[in-house]
């Protein structure tokens, strides 16, 4: 192919005026269509379209400009302010609820015994007083009090099944005596005391006599068993017979909570009822034996091979529970299967590592058992009626300390030991709680009447500490041995 240089040369040249000056190019005709590249302009444009720039004042000038700086940086202060209240804001709207609920709880037990031994006074006593603080009569801060109190039922159950965990049958049996004899008769006479001065100073219904009765003869055994562990007392005489009396209540709240609704209607079927209850009674604790003879040696040896720690408290809140949730769903006492759990432990040989493992769980939810009994101290009405409510309370307190005082000396305590039994019993129980809100749900007590009653059920176990420490230093002068001495004057030994 032969190429005509004239013509290429003259294509370049035509090009090149394309290129650098694309309007002559046009001018022949040439490249029409084709676009044309765009004037470029100095970099000075593109900053001149910018938004302009504070000019910093220099001597001599205006400085009006600064006062905008200045507000600028204020502006920027108020912003970061609004941005840290509303990050508070919004951490406290997240930690509103069981969140919150649950670390004043665990402060709470955490700070109470500190506190209370640097005042002096009971850890009982604090965890009143911080439940009365805290809870719905004082600044409302737990809010969640159905919980609350749920968790510290729980607690009640393991504290049973740590003093169950300290007993044998062979030791349970020895106790018989103080369990029907003298629980016994401690229970039915406060029950008909009560139930007396009921219908003949107050004209209360039959039905309101006969739970009042039953609920006010119920001693605490939290506030009670607490208190003997912490002097050391349940292997004493005087901490056999009130744990004997208290087992005996335990299973009195039986009948107790059955015939509460029956007694809401005409009291037709009462006999049935608590037959059913009987009977119900034997199905637990024969289906509690037999688990306990041939269940719980397996299960536990077998869990303590894998020498895991969580798979061996595992182990133990399965077998509290369920024994516990076994009673109460046939009409029992929760306590009454952790006791009898822990008696049925007592038997193996994992007794003490089973007892080391479940102290802090117990020590934690009771508690919270204790700080919610001041939930119940309601402040406006003690300060409507002091009278009245002091009145009940000291009432409450002298006649349970006197009838249970007497009936131990009948069973041959020592007089010490009688009175000190009388006034660490003499306090309402847990189960009064629970057996007067059901009378309030049947229609047999008002409202009035619950709040009064709960309240000084409340006050009276805020006085078991006191009661408690009085009476032991009456015992020491009561079953004192005088002995005489060289200069004939009697001494205690």
């Amino acid at each position: 192919m032969v190429i005509n240089k004239k013509r290429c040369s003259f294509a370049s040249f035509l090009l090149f005026l394309a290129i650098a000056r694309p309007s002559g190019a046009s001018q022949f005709g040439i490249f029409e269509g084709v676009p044309r590249m765009q004037k470029k302009t100095f970099i000075a444009d593109k900053v001149n379209n910018r938004p302009s720039w504070s000019i910093v004042p220099r001597g001599g000038e205006s400085g009006a400009d600064i006062l905008s700086e200045v507000l600028t940086d204020d502006a920027a202060a108020n912003g970061a302010l609004v941005m840290v209240v509303s990050a508070l804001k919004g951490l406290a709207t997240y930690m509103k609820g069981p969140k919150a609920d649950t670390l004043l709880l665990l402060l709470t037990t955490a700070l109470n015994t500190p506190l209370s031994k640097m005042v002096g006074t009971s850890p009982i006593l604090g965890y009143l007083f911080l439940g009365l603080l805290f809870g719905p009569n004082g600044f409302s801060l737990v809010k969640d009090i159905h919980t609350t109190e749920m968790m510290a039922e729980i607690g009640i159950v393991f504290f049973l099944f740590e003093m169950g965990i300290h007993l044998d049958f062979k030791t349970l049996m020895s106790m018989r005596r103080d369990v029907f004899g003298l629980g016994g008769s401690q229970f039915l006479v406060t029950a008909a005391v009560v139930a007396a001065i009921c219908k003949f100073g107050f004209g209360l219904s039959t039905a309101a006599q006969i739970v009042l009765g039953g609920g006010l003869a119920l001693s605490s055994s939290a506030f009670v068993l607490q208190l003997l562990k912490d002097k050391d007392q349940m292997s004493t005489t005087f901490g056999k017979s009130s744990f004997g009396v208290l087992l005996l209540q335990d299973l009195a709240v039986v009948p107790l909570l059955v015939a509460t609704p029956i007694l809401a209607g005409d009291g037709g079927g009462l006999m049935d009822a608590l037959g059913s209850a009987g009977l119900k009674a034997v199905i637990a604790l024969s289906t509690i034996a037999f688990i306990g003879k041939f269940l719980l040696n397996p299960f536990f040896d077998a869990v303590a091979k894998t020498k895991n720690q969580e798979a061996f408290v595992g182990a133990i809140l399965s077998t509290v529970l369920g024994m516990s949730f076994l009673t109460e769903g046939l009409g029992l006492s929760n306590t009454l299967g952790a006791f009898l759990a822990g008696i049925l432990l007592s038997e193996t040989k994992h007794r003490h590592q089973i007892e080391a493992e479940i102290a802090p769980f117990r020590g934690i939810l009771v508690g919270l058992f204790f700080f919610s009994v001041g939930f119940e101290i309601d402040l406006q009405l003690i300060g409507s009626k002091p009278g009245l409510i002091a009145a009940i309370v000291l009432g409450i307190t002298a006649l349970k300390a006197t009838i249970a005082s007497v009936l131990g000396l009948m069973f041959g305590l020592k007089k010490g030991t009688a009175l000190r039994l009388g006034l660490i019993l003499s306090q309402g129980g847990e189960f009064a709680f629970v057996a007067f809100r059901l009378a309030r749900s049947c229609g047999i007590f008002s409202e009035e009447l619950t709040k009064l009653m709960l309240t000084c059920v409340s006050l009276t176990m805020g006085l078991t500490p006191f009661l408690d420490d009085t009476g032991a230093k009456m015992a020491i002068d009561l079953d004192a041995v005088p002995v005489s001495g060289k200069n004939g004057r009697k001494k205690r030994v």
